[in-house]
């Protein structure tokens, strides 16, 4: 007997479903009332985020999100009132506003209005209105956040962080991109260093203070007492932090990731001292540090020489400091060594010979290699990505 599709249990249907992308789980829902019932088992839209144009009103868009168990919802564009979505969504878990240049302190009170024990992640990157105000409402009403995104909300200060460090003590994720009024002050509340007015976010795992201008090395030294469980730390174009930082960070034990690309300020003393130190790091960024040399590879394979990623782009180092660095790392898989105008094939033929377990490697801008060192590179037995860019050669050199 011929067995039909049309025969298989809801059950088997909604496993099959689950493996489509997003238009094509819609577009089996409107094929018959079978597979329509089979698409709104819970099991197809696991992990799914609905993203949304909220422009006019849909009395029928939170009932289909809800009865298909989608907890995750991305506004693309905002016309109407957040607070829309918070009612019709009473169990979201996941809300991501980047963008909604529209969103306002008035909006988001207007939404944020009661408890709402579900939400865990909550996106506000470039939603440029936003002040401390709502930072207030936010640590009043969302005490179970888990991941809090706030890149390029430039008008939180201080007192958005102190609101942050009293009422979110379960944030394991903090986005504070660009954030330039904040301070050494802002990250002491975080870090617990103001109790008496706020316990502090202690279960920080994940801190971005990208091009925050105003930090010092102050508040490095609150991070280094106040957020022991913090696995990675991004400090990227973070001018005022300089050698003398390193030394609060290099008994971090939890710390396995660390970017210092464009600190101006760090040196070959500053990774010496992270390397003096217990750090186990397993990433970290050093590219467009112009102070950084080859003295810096040798303290990296003496005492970080279980990296797994390295990056040192346009930094000044040579053959010479490759030599010093490659016979320790035999971690490394990934190396970013970019516009490095000083190595040549003797740097790429000793990473071919030693960093044997390299998965990936950027090349871009090295004018100095030539066929023969990246035909070495190139017999690396797990090399998976190669990054060329800017790689000059004459047109008898060029491989093709």
């Amino acid at each position: 007997m011929e067995t039909h599709i049309s025969c298989l249990f809801p059950e088997i249907l909604a496993m099959i479903f689950s493996y489509l992308d997003v238009r094509d789980k819609g577009r089996v829902a409107q094929v018959c009332a079978a597979w329509r019932d089979a698409s709104y088992h819970k099991s197809v839209w696991r992990g799914v985020e609905a993203k949304l144009h909220l422009r006019r009103a849909n009395p029928s868009l939170f009932p289909s999100l809800q009865a298909r168990g989608i907890r995750r919802v991305q506004i693309l564009s905002l016309r109407r009132s957040l607070s829309y979505v918070i009612q019709g969504m009473p169990n979201i878990e996941s809300l991501n506003l980047s963008g909604c240049y529209n969103l306002t302190d008035n909006g988001l009170g207007h939404a944020f209005v009661q408890e709402i024990p579900s939400l865990r992640v909550l996106n506000l990157s470039l939603c440029k209105q936003i002040t401390d105000s709502s930072l207030g409402r936010i640590a009043q009403y969302l005490k179970n956040l888990e991941v809090l995104e706030l890149g390029g909300c430039s008008n939180i200060t201080n007192t958005g962080l102190l609101l942050i460090a009293w009422g979110l003590h379960r944030l394991k994720s903090l986005n504070l991109r660009s954030c330039r009024h904040v301070s050494d002050v802002g990250i002491g509340h975080l870090a617990g260093m103001t109790r008496s007015a706020a316990e502090g976010c202690l279960n920080l795992e994940y801190l971005t203070l990208q091009d925050c201008q105003k930090l010092t090395d102050l508040s490095l030294k609150h991070i280094s007492k106040g957020l022991a469980k913090l696995k990675v730390l991004n400090l990227s174009f973070c001018g005022g932090i300089s050698d003398a930082g390193m030394i609060h960070l290099s008994h971090m034990t939890s710390l396995w990731s660390l970017n210092l690309r464009s600190c101006d300020n760090i040196s070959d003393t500053g990774i010496m001292h992270l390397a003096m130190g217990t750090l186990r790091l397993s990433g970290l960024d050093m590219s467009f540090c112009d102070k950084i040399g080859d003295q810096s590879l040798a303290y990296i394979a003496q005492g970080l020489y279980q990296l797994k990623s390295l990056s040192l782009c346009s930094c000044h180092i040579s053959d010479d400091g490759i030599n010093r660095m490659v016979r320790q790392m035999h971690e490394l898989r990934t190396l970013n060594i970019g516009q490095c105008v000083r190595i040549t094939d003797k740097g790429l033929e000793l990473i071919a010979d030693h960093l044997t377990q390299l998965t990936g490697i950027d090349l871009y801008g090295c004018t100095k290699i030539t066929k023969r060192g990246l035909e070495r590179i190139t017999q690396l037995p797990c090399l998976k990505v190669l990054n060329l860019g800017l790689w000059q050669m004459t047109e008898s050199e060029k491989v093709r």
